[in-house]
Formats: structure tokens, C-alpha cells, sequence
């Protein structure tokens, strides 16, 4: 042993544990995310369950302490930041034009519904009004990313009904980030105590916050980006970009509001510009190859399935059937108002119920801020999961059937 110590400095070594915490969680994402689409499940599904392996509940290798969270946790709330800075650059608002009446009816049939029944199954389960609204707010998300991978498979993504859906899952995000926002601004304020002029403050600083960022975004944004890119430095247009990502989600946070509010507003403006496809390579790139692989294990080294008791799995039964239920009835009947036909409308509803890294953001937000305990964000965990899993065998299913009943009638 005295051998050993003369050539290996345990207490250096325990200085730079980090660095072997970040190989880990950098290699077993990777696989991770390779035999996730192996088995035809988005990368995203392995990444939040090798967070479960590598955690406290199985192997122990990597653990956060939510009293002093460190450089992980850190390093996790950049990869958020940076992942609906992308959500934003990806966002076409030419095409959501393209669909809106329709998109627009199904957006809001997707976020009323799930709103109103997170809230009244919160306050079954015996959880205050915050944390009931708070629920529902998490079950509002939609990720369209498993969606999207589907509808390519199908051959349907540039359908009428693969349009409406891309352009309900813009709508739907930016209705979900200003109801976030007034639910941890209600709660900042006292919770269900705070008075109206407490309220009507809020909503006159998330009004505020949303013309600032349009001003900026439209006439700031773009003469800043023309002159950043005939600097003679490197890489000049990806810094410039991150940091205004940071500069929106700090701006959001001074608002009260959740810093992914300002990232994704900030992505948003920039999508409207030239420099769009290739800010969104380059940090796609930056984002996904370190600090996002960071959160998604970040997540699920926190769910601490290991704990999970019988009324915790009741729990996330019912959440479970009522995540997937409250979208594909009320995006579906939005989609009918909007003249689908009712397989359309079932496909379309279908088509939103994947949670994804949406919802997983959003309760990584509520659980940081104590509007949702460890249990709570535990199930959400597992609901995204399942969500994730009954996604592209319903679209399959509800689309297929659609076409064998066309060749039939053909």
C-alpha cells in the first residue's frame, strides 16, 4: 500500500473525482443512447435510465447532494439552458403559420385539458393547490421528437396532419413556458396566499418580459449577430449565440420567471434570422456532445425509483393513464373543431402524448424550487418513460390502420 501511495496522490485524486464522474456518465450515455434506438426507443429513453443505473438506487457511481449539488447539477442547468435554447433555433414559424388554425385548436385543447385534470388528480392524491397546478402544468408538455422520427418512418411528416402536429407542439411549448412561469411566480409569491396585486404584478413583469424580448429579438438581435460575425476570432457566431441564451434565461430569472422561459424565447427570435441553421449546428453540437447527456443523467440519478411504495406506484398509474388520456382527447377533439375527420384527430392526439426532455425540464424546474418533492419528481420521471414508450406504436398504429382502410375502399 505505501507502495502504491508514492505514486499515486489519493488526495489529488479525490480533488478531480469529477473528471471520472463526467468519463462515466459521457461513455454510458453514449451506449446508452446507441441501443435505446437500437430498439427503436429515441436516445433520450437510455440516457434517463442509465442516470437510474449509475444513481443511488442501483449502482452508486454517481450521486448529487441536493444540499451542496456541485458541478454536476451545474453543469446540468447550462445542458437545460442550452437544450430549449435549440428548442427555440428549431422552431419554424413559417410553417406553424402554414397550419395555425388548425395547430392553434389542438395546442389548446392539449394544454387545457391536461392542466385541469393534473390539478384535480393533484388535489385527489392529497397535495396542496401549488403543487396540484404544478402537476398539471408538468402534463401540458409535449416533445415531438419521437413524434417526428415516427411520422418520418410513416411517410407522413409533411402531411396535413404531420404539420398540424409540429405546429401544436410550437404553440404548445410557448402556452406551457408563460404557465410555468405564472405558477412559480404565484408561488414565489406566497402560493395560494398571495394577494391579487401580487398576481396582476406578476403578469404585468411576464408582459414585460415578453415585449422586451420582441424588441430585442427583432431589432437588436439580428444588427448584433451582423456585426459579431466580421469579428476575426473563431467560432464567433456559436459564442455569440450562447451567450445570449444565457444573457435570456439570467433576464427570465430577474423576471421571475424560469431561466428556460428566456432561453427558448432567445432561440425563438434568432430562428428568424440568417444565422438560424448555423447556429443551431454548432450548438447542437456543443450542447448535446457534453453539458445536455449531463442533465438527462442528472434526472435520472434524482428519480429515486429505490424508494418507491405502493401508493407512490398508484400514483404513477393514474398519472400515467391521465398523461396519456388528457392528450389524446383534447388535442384530438381540437383537431376535430378544426375539421379533421376522427382517425385524423385520434392520430393527432396520439401525436402529443410523448412528455420527453419537455416535461422532464419542466419538473427538473418545480423540484429545484420545492413545488414538487422527490416522490413526485420520481413519477414524473417514470410517466415521461411511459409516455416515451406509447408514442410511436400508437401513431403506428392509428396510421396504418388509416392506410389499410384507403387501400381497401381502393
Amino acid at each position: 500500500m505505501d507502495l502504491i501511495e508514492k505514486f499515486i496522490d489519493f488526495e489529488k485524486v479525490k480533488d478531480f473525482h469529477f473528471l471520472l464522474e463526467l468519463v462515466i456518465i459521457l461513455v454510458a450515455v453514449k451506449l446508452a443512447g446507441h441501443f435505446s434506438k437500437k430498439f427503436g426507443q429515441p436516445a433520450v429513453f437510455g440516457e434517463l435510465l442509465v442516470g437510474i443505473v449509475l444513481g443511488p438506487a442501483l449502482l452508486g457511481w454517481i450521486t448529487v447532494d441536493p444540499d451542496n449539488p456541485g458541478l454536476i447539477k451545474e453543469l446540468a442547468d447550462v445542458g437545460v439552458i442550452l437544450l430549449m435554447f435549440l428548442a427555440g433555433l428549431e422552431t419554424d414559424v413559417d410553417e406553424f403559420k402554414k397550419s395555425a388554425y388548425g395547430s392553434t385548436l389542438v395546442a389548446i385543447g392539449g394544454v387545457i385539458i391536461p392542466l385541469i385534470m393534473g390539478f384535480v388528480f393533484g388535489r385527489m392524491f392529497g397535495y396542496d393547490s401549488t403543487t396540484a397546478i404544478f402537476i398539471g402544468t408538468i402534463l401540458v408538455a409535449t416533445s415531438v421528437s419521437i413524434t417526428v422520427q415516427t411520422l418520418r418512418e410513416l411517410g407522413k411528416l409533411q402531411s396535413k396532419e404531420g404539420t398540424t402536429i409540429l405546429g401544436a407542439a410550437v404553440l404548445d411549448d410557448i402556452l406551457g413556458v408563460i404557465t410555468l412561469s405564472i405558477v412559480i411566480g404565484v408561488a414565489a409569491s406566497g402560493g395560494g396566499g398571495g394577494s391579487v396585486l401580487d398576481i396582476v404584478i406578476l403578469l404585468v413583469k411576464i408582459v414585460l418580459f415578453f415585449v422586451l424580448t420582441l424588441l430585442l429579438g427583432r431589432h437588436l438581435l439580428p444588427r448584433l449577430f451582423k456585426w459579431a460575425a466580421n469579428l476575426m476570432t473563431t467560432e464567433v457566431v456559436l459564442t455569440f449565440g450562447i451567450i445570449i441564451a444565457l444573457i435570456f434565461a439570467y433576464g427570465a430569472e430577474m423576471f421571475g420567471m424560469a431561466g428556460i422561459v428566456g432561453s427558448y424565447f432567445a432561440g425563438l427570435m434568432l430562428s428568424m434570422t440568417k444565422f438560424r441553421t448555423e447556429l443551431f449546428e454548432r450548438v447542437e453540437i456543443v450542447s448535446f456532445s457534453f453539458f445536455v447527456p449531463i442533465f438527462f443523467v442528472s434526472i435520472g440519478v434524482s428519480a429515486d425509483v429505490a424508494g418507491l411504495t405502493g401508493e407512490t406506484i398508484l400514483l404513477i398509474v393514474v398519472l400515467s393513464i391521465v398523461a396519456i388520456l388528457t392528450k389524446l382527447v383534447g388535442s384530438g377533439i381540437g383537431a376535430k373543431l378544426a375539421g379533421f375527420d376522427w382517425r385524423s384527430s385520434t392520430g393527432i392526439g396520439a401525436g402529443m402524448i410523448a412528455r420527453g426532455e419537455v416535461g422532464l425540464i419542466v419538473a427538473s424546474i418545480g423540484f429545484s424550487r420545492g413545488l414538487i418533492d422527490n416522490e413526485l419528481f420520481t413519477v414524473t420521471v417514470i410517466i415521461v418513460l411511459l409516455t416515451t414508450l406509447v408514442t410511436p406504436p400508437a401513431l403506428k398504429a392509428v396510421f396504418n390502420r388509416g392506410e389499410k382502410e384507403a387501400n381497401e375502399h381502393s
